[in-house]
Formats: C-alpha cells, sequence, structure tokens
C-alpha cells in the first residue's frame, strides 16, 4: 500500500507493490476474461457455463481461468466432477465494476 509523507500526501509506490499492482492488472487486458469476469460477478459458475455465456471455447475458459487462478482472483469449488470458479474478493469486483463504469460514462 502506499505509504503517506509527513505531509500527508501519497508517496511513490515501491517496486514490489508496483509489480503486483501492474500483475493485478494484466487480468483486465484480455476481452475474454473480462467478459468471464463480468459474468462471475453475478455468482459462481463452471467452464461450461462460462463457455456458452461467453462464446468461446470450454478449453479457452480453462486456460483464462488458470490466469485467473494464478493472479488469486477467482478461486473454485468442487461438486462431484464439476469446478465451480467464483470471485472471492470483494475489492476484485469494485474494480472492475468502476472500470465498467468509468467506460460507461464515457460513451
Amino acid at each position: 500500500m502506499a505509504k503517506r509523507s509527513v505531509h500527508g500526501q501519497m508517496e511513490i509506490l515501491d517496486e514490489h507493490t508496483s509489480a503486483h499492482i501492474a500483475e493485478l492488472f494484466t487480468a483486465f487486458g484480455d476481452t475474454s476474461r473480462v467478459r468471464i469476469l463480468s459474468c462471475l460477478s453475478m455468482g459462481e459458475q463452471n467452464v461450461g457455463a462460462l463457455a456458452k455465456s461467453v462464446g468461446i471455447s470450454e478449453s479457452a475458459v480453462s486456460h483464462h481461468m488458470r490466469q485467473l487462478r494464478h493472479l488469486r482472483l477467482v478461486s473454485t469449488r468442487k461438486a462431484g466432477r464439476e469446478v465451480y470458479y467464483r470471485v472471492d474478493d470483494p475489492h476484485i469486483l469494485t474494480l472492475f465494476w468502476q472500470g465498467v463504469n468509468h467506460i460507461r460514462e464515457e460513451e
């Protein structure tokens, strides 16, 4: 987290924090991942449902889900042979929808 200086102004982020922020925003750098996150913002779903909603193959969804799991933006729940994905962190959903609202205000 950015630290405040003695005068209350924000300081420059350190390299470690900056790297994590840059990595976080890579999740929003692909239209399919953005659409997947929009689906997951409505609740947990499995790969098949996500593929149908987003209009890409199940293998492509699985690839994106691996990336989102690596970034710790989604978590999983197993039910038998099915794996369900969800966004657990409300900060991620807030950030996502703030981005959506920002874009919609510009249109």
